[in-house]
């Protein structure tokens, strides 16, 4: 998909892009770097969520992260998750393997805007943020 450059977002591209991420599930490191921005700019609404485990995101973080929800105790916050049924939602992991697996167990369980980031927070090259303070919304 061709990516208008950073003052051509109109609100059709940016539809454009949310529908593009929702249909495929999947966001690459260059889409949401550009999602962060448009973000910070009021054109796009998401919920950024790290679904490693504490230790992993004090560590290193990408930054605009909006919440943790480590995948030992995911379960145990599925009713957080429910309330946001109508948000998008775009996880990430170290690598996209534990992001894939919660995507297919969210959309049986009827969640239509959920989408992972490609290769994890190590293919991620925009702005990460070593030893960061836990996001107000945390669910250990």
């Amino acid at each position: 998909m061709e990516t208008p450059s950073k003052d051509e977002w109109s609100e059709e591209a940016v539809m454009n892009l949310v529908q593009a991420v929702t249909k495929s599930a999947e966001v690459s490191a260059e889409a949401l770097h550009v999602m962060l921005r448009l973000r910070t700019q009021g054109k796009i609404d998401f919920v950024l969520i790290d679904i490693r485990e504490m230790h992993e995101y004090s560590a290193l973080s990408i930054k605009g992260t909006d919440m943790l929800l480590p995948t030992s105790t995911l379960h145990l916050h599925l009713e957080q998750l429910t309330k946001l049924h109508d948000s998008l939602l775009v996880f990430y992991c170290r690598s996209a393997n534990r992001t894939l697996h919660l995507l297919h167990g969210l959309k049986r369980m009827g969640f239509t805007k959920v989408a992972h980031l490609s290769g994890g927070i190590i293919a991620y090259q925009g702005e990460k943020i070593k030893n960061a303070p836990l996001p107000q919304t945390i669910r250990s």
